[in-house]
């Protein structure tokens, strides 16, 4: 059987993905397809899978997303895949029409997240109307968490089933690998010093795309509010000047305010992680946050806003705190809450790993996602039978 696993960029198939497409390529024949991008060589050494190019626009071009429909179109007529999953909104949309166009029998699509909630007028009405084209296309639907769930049915998104695997995450989290003890005490002095961090230092951690609904104008407003003489704020995550980018009073903040420190991209997070004390993040959407899991794999308790996923991962006073999403007031209360109650801070601290290790092992959610395959296409046969 061959299934093909859709995303728009390969950077999501490459790490929202990882290890998964090896664990179903024992079973099935698996090919990855997303945009152009030299991350699909890696996925093709790493998970031992063959992959395809087919440029897909993460932003709105009727043009363009019409070209990639029939783009796909031909390439599923070519595989003649059993399946296509998808992730990620523009691959979903696109991946489904062009599933349907061709008959690829089982059409799956995993909402990792979703944009409209946070959107408001025309674009909101906009967006709302590709989803329900998306689930209109797709025989099967999943979203990523019960937030996600929810919202699909409250806004009439689609009259479909709708089923959550597993505990709700698209891949879990690999725990021998999100481990603190995989970063030796003398990489992690050594990466203090490099970003200047002192033995003293209390380090609160972001690691995500530098772009507005990810909630940094507001952590960094919050951040040059404490009166803390010893706190960092480490920035893990690439820059984005097109899509959603951050205000200029931010990015001036950010440059001169010398207890921000900011990486770039980090292909490895756990390092950073290793020398941090807290994960916040104040993002104003998501599906299933893969950080939020890392964070707590890594020891680290984390300020999230209550939104999907967060308020899934996080519950309030026993692995972190749950704030009001573009509150700066409440990021800064959050801070100083962890900075100075040592208490409070040490019991989060120790519930934070083992709370993820309880819900979101990795095998448990690979494991729900290879049954669910075999119960799509063993009721495929069945069908073709009748």
């Amino acid at each position: 059987m061959k299934i093909l696993r859709t995303s728009t960029i390969p950077l999501s198939l490459n790490v929202l993905l990882k290890g998964q497409l090896e664990f179903l390529s024992r079973h099935f024949e698996i090919i990855g397809i997303s945009s152009k991008g030299n991350e699909l060589c890696e996925i093709e050494e790493r998970e031992g899978i063959r992959t395809a190019s087919v440029n897909m626009e993460r932003g709105i071009n009727p043009l363009k997303d019409i070209v990639s429909v029939f783009k796909l179109y031909k390439q599923f007529k070519k595989e003649k895949p059993t399946i296509v999953h998808s992730i990620t909104p523009k691959a979903g949309l696109l991946s489904m029409l062009a599933g349907k166009m061709a008959r690829v029998p089982i059409r799956m699509h995993t909402f990792t997240g979703l944009i409209f909630p946070t959107r408001t007028g025309m674009m909101q009405r906009l967006l709302i109307k590709m989803d329900q084209l998306l689930c209109w296309a797709a025989t099967n639907i999943y979203p990523e968490g019960n937030g996600v769930k929810n919202d699909l049915i409250n806004l009439n998104i689609t009259s479909k089933p709708l089923k959550v695997l597993a505990n709700g995450n698209v891949n879990g989290i690999d725990l021998e690998y999100f481990s603190k003890t995989q970063i030796s005490t003398e990489e992690q002095t050594q990466l203090k010093q490099d970003l200047g961090i002192t033995r003293n230092d209390f380090v609160f951690v972001f690691v995500g795309r530098l772009v507005g609904d990810k909630g940094v104008n507001e952590l960094v407003e919050a951040f040059s509010k404490l009166d803390t003489f010893n706190a960092k704020l480490l920035l893990v995550g690439s820059l984005e000047t097109e899509l959603d980018p951050l205000q200029a009073k931010t990015l001036k903040e950010i440059e001169a305010n010398p207890n921000i420190i900011s990486v770039g991209f980090q292909k490895d997070v756990r390092p950073y992680f290793a020398i941090s004390h807290v994960l916040v993040f104040p993002s104003y959407r998501e599906g299933f946050p893969n950080v939020v899991m890392q964070a707590g794999a890594m020891e680290l308790p984390s300020i999230v806003s209550n939104i999907n996923g967060c308020n899934e991962i996080i519950i309030e006073g026993e692995n972190g705190t749950i704030i009001p999403v573009k509150n700066i007031d409440s990021v800064v209360v959050a801070m100083k809450k962890m900075y100075s109650n040592k208490e409070y801070y040490n019991q989060l601290q120790q519930n934070a790993r083992p709370m993820i290790q309880s819900r979101y092992e990795q095998t448990v959610v690979w494991t729900a996602l290879l049954e669910e395959y075999n119960y799509l296409i063993k009721e495929y046969k069945n069908k073709g039978k009748e």
